[in-house]
């Protein structure tokens, strides 16, 4: 544990979700594999379509609708029905075909498997003060076990704007009726973790899985008010 910042007294700690709490790097890996898979079976005139292509159509909606960014299971759902339009589906076909792509998406995109000693940290940590998830993906806590822990959870796209805005941060502040200095947010992501966080006032924990050196990464913008290499060194804070 190294500090950056004096600490402050910390009534509450908001998590992002992906690659702070598990390893989501190979989770959607597999469910990209999946997922393009289905969109391939769904119609003769997909099968062979690429991801490429699919990369393609993503980054047309993106220019088209910038604010499409802020969530991220309408874009992917929207370039699906898309890359189904470009091949001469018809509208409801296309429409259709999107949500049970995404429905495929949705079951391997949960598939996620959390450390017992995450578990337990969490568990201990909720037993002292409120806990609460802000994430800009789409995985479902609820299913692989961490919803248990939160208060609530907030995600980009319907609780606003993606991370490091500071919509979702001031969210949960205002549902803890907490001023934002005494929530710790703690998150793997130099730019929407650490600098969000600090920019709207929250303290702020860089976990550093990856042995990365704070002094030589570009991303810093912001120093953190402290680095952990593992979520159990929280339990200390407390």
């Amino acid at each position: 544990m190294h500090f950056y910042r004096p600490p402050r007294p910390i009534a509450a700690m908001t998590f992002d979700l992906d690659d702070t709490l598990y390893d989501n790097y190979p989770v959607i890996a597999r469910t990209t594999k999946e997922s393009h898979a289905a969109l391939q079976a769904h119609h003769p005139a997909l099968k062979d379509y690429s991801v490429e292509q699919y990369q393609q159509v993503r980054q047309r909606l993106l220019l088209a609708e910038p604010e499409i960014y802020h969530d991220v299971s309408e874009w992917r759902r929207r370039a699906v029905e898309q890359s189904m339009l470009d091949v001469g589906l018809a509208p409801a076909q296309a429409a259709d075909g999107s949500r049970e792509v995404m429905s495929v998406f949705a079951e391997w995109r949960s598939k996620i498997t959390i450390s017992d000693e995450n578990h337990a940290t969490l568990a201990a940590l909720a037993e002292r003060i409120p806990l609460v998830a802000i994430t800009n993906g789409n995985a479902e806590p609820h299913l692989f076990g961490l919803d248990k822990y939160f208060q609530f959870i907030l995600r980009a796209g319907p609780d606003g704007r993606a991370k490091p805005y500071q919509d979702m941060y001031h969210t949960a502040a205002e549902r803890l009726n907490l001023a934002p200095e005494r929530i710790l947010h703690v998150g793997d992501d130099l730019t929407t973790d650490v600098a969000g966080a600090v920019r709207c006032g929250m303290q702020a924990c860089w976990i550093n899985l990856r042995g990365g050196n704070l002094m030589h990464i570009d991303d810093a913008r912001l120093l953190p008010t402290l680095e952990i290499s593992q979520l159990a060194s929280l339990t200390a804070l407390l």
